[in-house]
């Protein structure tokens, strides 16, 4: 796990509660095998930030690598272009060592209610085009991407029960909420994401190969997208750069967040 407090689990107080471990769990019930997870994230942490925590993880020789960045950038006033520069060579860096990488994008800052109007929509507007710009650097660097904005958005926004007391970090359920969502990406990445899986929960909306530009503007706003590299046979490129596959999965629900367990959040 590498980025800001959304992948430390900031604002909950116990270790099951926080994204990775939930992730972790479930992918060790999916995989029938043990799923050791290091968590290299730090609060407070900017997409610049993100080449140390690199560092650390390819020391760790991971299969799978789970980025969740974006935040602090918005807030600081981060240039994009910095920002994205810096992520789209975090996921290369792991990808040429040969982890599969998963980028949860920029969430939705419109959601925050102790952010004020006009600035509350300004905060969306900026969350949302961090967001496609993530995805376009992370899919050319070859990673894919779940668009994190558009799927807690509207749920966040109508239900103050997935934010924890802060009213700026989600809650246990937030992140559980939060974890449903990436697991098919991380899972598939992985191999380990039974086709079943979506099938059991009702027809998928049809996978569509795009220019990656296009897809990352079309998964800003639409929820549980997932944005990957693709290829379209007798060309590498479009009239508008490489291509992506944008894909509509449908999130698991995850077990409730264990209130009896006890542990506490490891530094």
């Amino acid at each position: 796990m590498l980025g800001d407090s959304s992948a430390v689990g900031l604002g909950v107080e116990r270790a099951a509660q926080t994204p990775g471990v939930l992730i972790a769990s479930a992918l060790a019930e999916l995989a029938e095998r043990p799923v050791r997870l290091t968590r290299l994230a730090v609060s407070g942490a900017k997409s610049p930030q993100l080449d140390a925590q690199v560092d650390a993880a390819l020391e760790e020789r991971p299969d799978v690598a789970l980025i969740m960045i974006g935040a602090n950038d918005v807030t600081s006033r981060t240039r994009p272009a910095v920002s994205v520069r810096h992520l789209g060579d975090a996921v290369r860096r792991l990808t040429a060592a040969g982890a599969e990488v998963v980028v949860g994008t920029c969430p939705d800052l419109g959601t925050i209610r102790p952010i004020r109007q006009p600035l509350r929509t300004l905060a969306r507007r900026w969350s949302r085009q961090m967001a496609a710009a993530q995805t376009i650097a992370v899919v050319e660097a070859g990673g894919r991407t779940v668009s994190l904005g558009s799927v807690l958005g509207p749920s966040f926004a109508t239900d103050r029960s997935l934010f924890s007391r802060d009213e700026f970090h989600p809650s246990a359920y937030g992140y559980a909420h939060a974890a449903a969502v990436i697991l098919p990406s991380v899972a598939d990445a992985l191999g380990v994401w039974p086709e079943s899986a979506d099938r059991r929960r009702g027809p998928r909306r049809r996978d569509t190969v795009r220019p990656v530009a296009s897809a990352a503007a079309r998964a800003a706003s639409r929820p549980g997208s997932e944005v990957q590299p693709a290829e379209v046979p007798g060309t590498d490129t479009g009239p508008w750069g490489g291509w992506a596959l944008l894909r509509r999965r449908r999130p698991p629900e995850l077990p409730a967040p264990d209130e009896s367990d006890r542990e506490p959040v490891a530094p």
